[in-house]
């Protein structure tokens, strides 16, 4: 879209002075020879912002040889942001939640072939929102305002969608994993996909992807 773009140019420009590479959503794999690799969305919630609807963000991480180190989430219409650095505990921590019973679950969207997943989530949790925004909605699982987030199973989630949860969810204690155990990998090929689940703990993560998968 084109809130996307105008977004990437300014990044673009950025990334040629600073000879590191660039994936992202628009451009793809921009190769500049570097071991040190920016990962971005640059507007995730295009859709929301595009029509005035305030649930949009920039999210970035910093992959240096394969493996994501720092990450910054920015919700445009608030200016809040998340700032994390692998390994280091943030000041910013998740519910601590283990049971799917009485915990606010944010999700995908139901789609035809996901519905009675979504539908076995949406009815054991206690509340449920669909932001259409994983980024931010990752970003306030990591900051404890719901317990989780979950794709049920439509595999929508390629790596720039999930790269700063990677980073910040587990810093603020919670897990990023995907629904069916696929490691997350930061290649050029864009067609890889991924279901992601952001929980709290892992013991709601596990919850979580048993209620899909096991019916």
């Amino acid at each position: 879209m084109l809130v996307d773009r105008i977004v990437e140019d300014a990044i673009l420009e950025s990334i040629h002075r600073s000879r590191v590479n660039l994936l992202s959503e628009e451009a793809g794999f921009v190769d500049n020879g570097s071991a040190i690799t920016l990962v971005i969305d640059p507007v995730d919630g295009s859709a929301n912002a595009a029509f005035g609807v305030p649930l949009s963000c920039f999210a970035g991480a910093l992959v240096e040889d394969g493996t994501a180190k720092e990450a910054l989430t920015t919700w445009f219409d608030t200016g809040r942001a998340w700032h994390a650095r692998a390994g280091v505990p943030t000041s910013f921590r998740t519910t601590g939640r283990t049971t799917l019973k009485g915990a606010s679950v944010c999700l995908m969207r139901p789609k035809t072939r996901t519905q009675d997943a979504w539908l076995r989530i949406a009815n054991s949790a206690d509340r449920i929102r669909v932001l259409c925004t994983t980024c931010l909605e990752t970003m306030l699982v990591a900051e404890g305002t719901v317990d989780a987030f979950i794709d049920p199973g439509s595999d929508t989630h390629r790596i720039m969608d999930l790269a700063t949860a990677l980073v910040t969810v587990p810093a603020a204690g919670g897990v990023l994993v995907d629904l069916h155990g696929r490691p997350f990998t930061f290649e050029p090929d864009l067609t890889h996909r991924w279901s992601g689940v952001a929980a709290a703990t892992p013991q709601l993560a596990e919850e979580l992807i048993a209620t899909v998968l096991d019916g």
